[in-house]
């Protein structure tokens, strides 16, 4: 199955508003709904996948352009599940737009690799200048007794053109996950990127089952591991605390 979906967000009287709202099965849009009189300057849209996604065969793109000033929340409602099927591997892509002064925050519920799947996705985001964005991604290598499948996943983030972070990570390889320099025999990967609107670099930083490394231009990455999404959920958010601005600069 291909989708495609849209969602674009403009600043109206202080407010972010969504603009455009399109979206095709197995993917929904839910926006939250605002309160009567109370101030809200973000917008918040939830993803909605059907049970039975990503599937393979599955194609889904989302479209997403943040105006100038405006602040965008994306969030899950519960975990995606990668299956296994006939056809070729199923595949998830997130490209966005942010423009000055905008910011997107994008947190999906963890992604379970399930055996026999072959899933992979793209997180392909465009920053202007003074733009910021936080985006956390949880991969979980399949349930609990079960050998992952085969999962690969790219971020893509730059500024006017130019890279700020270009990764590709990869699960389900036997040898591969029981490294010390990948997994470490762990059922769970997190990575949380943080990319604010100043440049002052940050310190590298570790700690147990996690790491923080600056960005070369602005910003930051978080890597965590652990064997449940709960312990690297806490680990990540350890990391990102631990950010403290590089002495010297």
């Amino acid at each position: 199955m291909r989708a495609c979906a849209q969602l674009d967000v403009v600043v109206r009287e202080g407010r972010t508003v969504v603009t455009a709202l399109r979206a095709q099965a197995p993917l929904a849009l839910v926006p939250r709904r605002g309160v009567a009189g109370a101030a809200c300057p973000e917008a918040v849209v939830h993803l909605v996948g059907s049970a039975s996604t990503p599937l393979a065969g599955d194609d889904v793109e989302l479209a997403v352009t943040v105006g100038p000033g405006a602040h965008l929340v994306l969030t899950g409602v519960a975990a995606a599940v990668a299956l296994p099927g006939a056809g070729r591997p199923s595949r998830t892509v997130l490209r966005a737009t942010v423009a000055d002064g905008g910011s997107l925050t994008y947190r999906p519920e963890p992604t379970v690799v399930t055996a026999r799947a072959d899933h992979g996705t793209v997180l392909d985001v465009r920053l202007a200048p003074t733009a910021t964005l936080h985006a956390r991604d949880v991969l979980v290598a399949g349930r609990t007794g079960e050998r992952a499948g085969r999962y690969r996943g790219t971020v893509r983030v730059t500024e006017d053109g130019r890279p700020l972070l270009v990764q590709t990570q990869e699960i389900g390889d036997p040898l591969l996950d029981v490294s010390p320099a990948h997994l470490a025999g762990h059922r769970v990967l997190g990575t949380e990127v943080v990319i604010g609107p100043g440049g002052e670099p940050v310190s590298p930083a570790c700690g147990e089952g996690w790491s923080l490394s600056p960005l070369a231009v602005r910003g930051m990455l978080a890597t965590a591991v652990g064997h449940d999404a709960v312990t690297t959920a806490r680990r990540l958010a350890g990391a990102v605390a631990a950010a403290t601005p590089r002495p010297g600069r």
